[in-house]
């Protein structure tokens, strides 16, 4: 059985109850495996593998829905938050608040001006929201190795100053690795949703030396993206929010317990 996130945000928690931990957020439009229910929890598995106690009032469960919605809700919302409205203008009546990462279907409508995008949302409802805050999902495949590299790091860079939330992975409140695993995942790649790599995962070890921009670096039980110049993005719980940090030791932004602890770095692509 299968469902759909239908909240903003859907917490996943490590036990079937609201106040143990948080270990990771469904966004809105996600669709999860659900494995078993337990009182009003379900224990799901996300498409990234993670797996975690959802509460029922969060999800569509309906099989036919879910991989109807799967093939029709190929657009993204890029803004970091976007409110669905009841009417293309902006005086009208919220029905819904979306955050970056959600999946939407838009509908065709050429009576509309460019400006708004009518929209679907999992529960069938009808709204409307500005259409450059909305993005065709990527596929990896059509882009090159350099428009990934620079992708994936622009798309890292626009979480800069996020506040840190443990589990969370929205530009209202990320950890280390819901920034890495978005940025990966809103260019069309699912990573290991943790600081580690993980058999059958995309992302392969490689020497220091032949980094670039857009791999992973790994410490322990921390991850950060490689920007070049020796600086890297990450969400820092010591920096309370997404920041970049240098390993050059002249530096003003050096964090030298980061550059000498470094376990591994990850890369998407062969090393050259």
């Amino acid at each position: 059985m299968r469902a759909i996130i239908k909240s903003m945000i859907a917490n996943l928690h490590a036990e079937a109850n609201s106040k143990s931990e948080l270990i990771d957020e469904g966004l809105y439009g996600m669709v999860v495996e659900i494995i078993e229910k337990r009182d009003n929890w379900f224990y799901v598995k996300t498409p990234y593998r993670y797996e975690g106690f959802c509460s029922a009032e969060d999800l569509l469960i309906d099989d036919e829905k879910a991989e109807a919605w799967e093939k029709d809700a190929s657009y993204i919302i890029q803004q970091s938050v976007a409110d669905v409205l009841i009417a293309p203008k902006i005086q009208s009546t919220k029905l819904e608040t979306l955050v970056k990462g959600s999946k939407i279907k838009i509908l065709p409508n050429e009576k509309l001006d460019q400006e708004w995008s009518e929209i679907q949302l999992a529960t069938g409802e009808i709204g409307y929201t500005r259409t450059k805050w909305l993005h065709k999902c990527i596929d990896f495949n059509d882009l090159s190795e350099v428009d990934f590299r620079d992708r994936v790091v622009q798309t890292a860079l626009s979480y800069l100053t996020t506040p840190y939330r443990w589990g969370g992975k929205s530009p209202l409140g990320i950890d280390c690795s819901g920034l890495c695993s978005m940025a990966y995942m809103l260019n069309g790649v699912n990573i290991y949703r943790d600081a580690k790599i993980v058999d059958d995962f995309p992302i392969r070890k490689i020497e220091k030396e032949k980094i670039q921009k857009g791999d992973l670096l790994y410490f322990p039980g921390h991850i950060a993206m490689y920007l070049g110049n020796d600086l890297y993005v990450h969400s820092s719980l010591g920096g309370n929010e997404v920041s970049i940090n240098s390993f050059n030791p002249e530096h003003p932004h050096y964090r030298e317990d980061l550059a000498n602890t470094i376990t591994a770095i990850g890369s998407l692509f062969p090393a050259k």
